[in-house]
């Protein structure tokens, strides 16, 4: 396994950023199901942005797997999950289906945001384009000034980066990811107790996983060179 050579601040950073992200995102899901009808999550405390009972859910997703991909690939990936009642979701398949939307809503959320305030540092004046070389997930926009404005200028980067591959990824109509969930929402309702049955399936969940890995890279790329070009076009 290779090492790449890393500054600690670019770890905080990133980890920061994903740690937010994938908390918000669970929150999300979690403050959903709660209002409409599922308290499951919000008996296991995470309708919180404290990050501490997601990680006390899902270390390896939320601690382990992300800093050790960040040392060796130089990004981070992970996971967080909150509990939900399944027999709630067979019940009202269609609020099921506005919970799992609920999740990526928030990284479009964050993704509009991030965006918003890089334009707002590139107008005034703090924030500008990289010059010599092409932008990276962490370098689409540079600080005019070394110090808070660099750290702004690489966090607002990672997090309008690694919202919108979250945003993407989750969408992906498969499961267990979310998008899969969220067809439920125009699926004819008496398919839904035989796609219900699918989404549970452990033997679906693995394969739809697979093959959403496999498909992602084809997706992101078009995708995500369109949503980059909201900055570097600005």
């Amino acid at each position: 396994m290779h090492f790449l050579t890393f500054s600690l601040r670019d770890m905080a950073c990133w980890y920061g950023v994903f740690l937010f992200s994938i908390v918000a995102h669970e929150a999300g899901h979690a403050l959903a199901a709660w209002w409409l009808g599922d308290a499951t999550a919000r008996a296991g405390g995470q309708v919180t942005l404290n990050p501490l009972p997601h990680i006390r859910r899902e270390p390896i997703g939320t601690v382990v797997l992300p800093l050790l991909s960040f040392a060796t690939q130089g990004w981070m990936i992970g996971w967080a999950s909150v509990p939900l009642s399944r027999v709630w979701a067979e019940a009202f398949p269609r609020r099921s289906a506005l919970v799992a939307s609920a999740g990526p809503a928030v990284n479009l959320l964050l993704v509009l945001l991030s965006l918003a305030l890089i334009r707002l540092g590139l107008s005034g004046g703090w924030l500008t384009h990289p010059a010599g070389h092409l932008p990276g997930l962490q370098s689409l926009v540079t600080g005019v000034h070394p110090g808070i404005s660099s750290t702004a200028a690489e966090v607002l980067s990672i997090a309008f980066c690694l919202n919108a591959i979250l945003l993407i990824f989750n969408l992906i109509p498969l499961p267990p990811l979310d998008g899969a969930s969220i067809l439920k929402l125009v699926i004819p309702g008496p398919l839904l107790p035989a796609y219900g049955r699918l989404l549970s399936s452990p033997q679906g969940a693995l394969v739809g996983l697979v093959a959403a890995w496999v498909l992602f890279p084809r997706i992101l790329g078009p995708l995500l060179g369109r949503i980059l070009a909201l900055v570097t076009n600005s």
